[in-house]
């Protein structure tokens, strides 16, 4: 039996494995049954997935493995996995694919061809998708797949505070939705190691949200003004820090008193300032 760090919730894997079906590989189905048997093997990844898919192109089994390098073996391990998934359903057609999400350019072979033998599966390289369409969707589902893209050269923790912003944006009045496509995000994270960079700025972004819930909204407007200027605040602290070096007490203290205007105008002066002092001048 899979142990409790092994198994993730049905239904974030069934809306995973609809999505990944529909928006990534165009397939025509609509629901999705997660088959717990042995061959399942989602290991430490938790993304690989082996589901029965149901919808105009089904019904059929779909398979799902997502990889972050070149394995010369992985057509070996496709028709490992295949092979089982026959052994336990004989009757049921079956599809496989074969999602590349590594830095390097993709090598591997799409199957194996020998003697007796002609074995095919199909491979996604997210480096030929493109990923600004996707971004540009006014779909969470899409926005979620996203982290699997190519950021080509975009720092990762920048794209996943955008990421989790344009979710939060696309699911403003639901909590409970904007929970479960997060825990979605967190799963696919895990393929590409970024799931602390995603905890820390999911940490940072629900600070920030937290002026927009409803226990704050006695004084909407303050509480709105409060939460973008402590936004501005951080921010202007960062490009100090980053310019100057660590922020003084007394500086601190400014930025902490001042009001948005005021925050917004160091803000600039930061540009052309020699020193400190210039920036708050």
């Amino acid at each position: 039996m899979p142990n409790e760090k092994d198994i993730v919730s049905k239904q974030i894997l069934k809306r995973i494995a609809v999505d990944i079906a529909q928006i990534l590989f165009h397939l025509k189905v609509d629901e999705a049954e997660i088959l717990e048997t042995e061959y399942q093997r989602t290991e430490e990844r938790r993304a690989d997935l082996v589901a029965r898919m149901k919808g105009e192109d089904g019904p059929f089994i779909l398979h799902i493995e997502i990889q972050n390098s070149n394995d010369p073996a992985m057509p070996v391990r496709m028709l490992r996995y295949r092979t089982d998934i026959i052994h336990a359903y004989r009757e049921e057609e079956i599809q496989q694919y074969l999602v590349y999400i590594g830095k390097r350019p993709l090598t591997m072979e799409h199957g194996i061809q020998q003697a007796g033998l002609d074995y095919r599966y199909q491979i996604i390289d997210m480096h030929k998708v493109d990923c600004q369409t996707m971004i540009a969707q006014n779909n969470p589902d899409a926005l979620v797949l996203a982290i699997l893209c190519d950021f080509k050269g975009k720092p990762a923790r920048e794209m996943l505070h955008f990421l989790i912003q344009r979710l939060q944006e696309l699911t403003a009045d639901n909590e409970k939705q904007f929970r479960e496509y997060l825990s979605m995000m967190e799963i696919l994270s895990t393929n590409r190691d970024l799931q602390q960079i995603l905890k820390e700025e999911e940490k940072m972004l629900s600070q920030i949200k937290q002026s927009e819930l409803p226990s704050y909204q006695l004084g909407a407007e303050f509480g709105i003004q409060q939460g973008m200027q402590q936004g501005e605040g951080h921010l202007l602290a960062r490009l100090i820090q980053k310019r100057f070096g660590d922020l003084p007490e007394w500086a601190e203290e400014k930025i902490t008193q001042a009001t948005i205007e005021q925050l917004e105008i160091w803000g600039d002066n930061i540009l052309e300032a020699n020193t400190l002092d210039e920036v708050f001048s």
